[in-house]
């Protein structure tokens, strides 16, 4: 869920803000887990605290995004096993924040959700488990996902991470038209997770054997995103997927980077032309920053 101040961005400190910690605390004590990301918007009035990567999520190629289900000001992530505590937690959030909109919100699943050799696996509406390409050690997703120093960033960013959404709509009727076989070469994998080569999920399939693509085509969405398994997107994905009815399904991206430029950027410029195109769109989301854990950056931006 995306929310925006009703008020000047220059309000926010220190009334609106402690509406938000209020809104945060509530939906805790809810019983869900509760995250936090900050828009770039949120920074206009304070331009020199802004992390130096963050800006307003821009348009890719084959994207259509709908304004009004992109940006804003702070992304409040709700996560539960229970439908019902997520809504307890979105009501007592909204009703101690009166200064705040809701700017767009959107419910996930995660099927088939699992954990298997320390990664998250689940299962996407195009029936493709996802989830391998993440890291298995806590050090590794530290080392692509949060902010060190030395980075150019602000002092209190350090410890944090940026955060991708992208919604993505896919056309599952025209996907199920396609053979598994058609499918499985237009992802490069099996949907199971086992490389076109045989390889096991969690081996390193060696497409430098298969140079002309015969085995994994070249424009495959997995040979695009990462073309040398070996050196891996420094991201880590943690995707849901929906379906809002008539025929509105697919896939909420997520993943966090300590770089966007390095990270989701070069990987998306990569995805460009991939066959995987038509049968995707991406119609809302944005770029969001995730404040280091405590509360020692919202003092940090209070003395600003």
């Amino acid at each position: 869920m995306a929310v925006d101040v009703s008020s000047s961005v220059a309000s926010l400190f220190p009334a609106t803000q402690g509406q938000l910690r209020e809104g945060i605390s509530q939906a805790r004590a809810a019983g869900v887990s509760v995250s936090l990301g900050l828009g770039s918007s949120f920074f206009s009035e304070v331009r020199t605290l802004r992390p130096r990567h963050l800006k307003p999520m821009p348009n890719f190629s084959g994207d259509l995004l709908d304004e009004s289900h992109t940006h804003g000001d702070v992304l409040i992530y709700l996560e539960s096993d229970s439908v019902s505590g997520l809504e307890d937690a979105e009501r007592r959030l909204l009703s101690v924040m009166p200064a705040w909109r809701r700017r767009w919100r959107i419910g996930g699943f995660r099927k088939e959700n699992r954990m298997q050799e320390g990664k998250w696996l689940a299962r996407n509406p195009f029936h493709f488990t996802e989830g391998f390409g993440n890291p298995d050690t806590e050090r590794e997703v530290i080392d692509r996902a949060v902010v060190v120093p030395g980075q150019g960033e602000p002092a209190w960013a350090e410890g944090g991470s940026y955060q991708v959404i992208r919604i993505v709509r896919f056309a599952t009727d025209l996907w199920d038209r396609d053979s598994v076989d058609e499918q499985e070469r237009i992802i490069g994998r099996r949907r199971e997770g086992r490389w076109l080569d045989g390889a096991p999920e969690e081996e390193q399939p060696n497409f430098a054997a298969d140079p002309h693509g015969k085995t994994t085509p070249l424009d495959s969405h997995v040979r695009l995103a990462a073309p040398d398994r070996r050196n891996p997107p420094p991201m880590v994905r943690r995707s849901y997927s929906y379906d809002r009815g008539d025929g509105d399904s697919g896939l909420i991206f997520s993943c966090f980077q300590r770089d966007l430029v390095q990270g989701f950027e070069t990987v998306q410029r990569r995805l460009e032309g991939e066959s995987l195109a038509k049968y995707v769109l991406t119609t809302g989301g944005g770029y969001f920053f995730v404040p280091p854990p405590g509360d020692g950056w919202t003092e940090a931006l209070l003395r600003s």
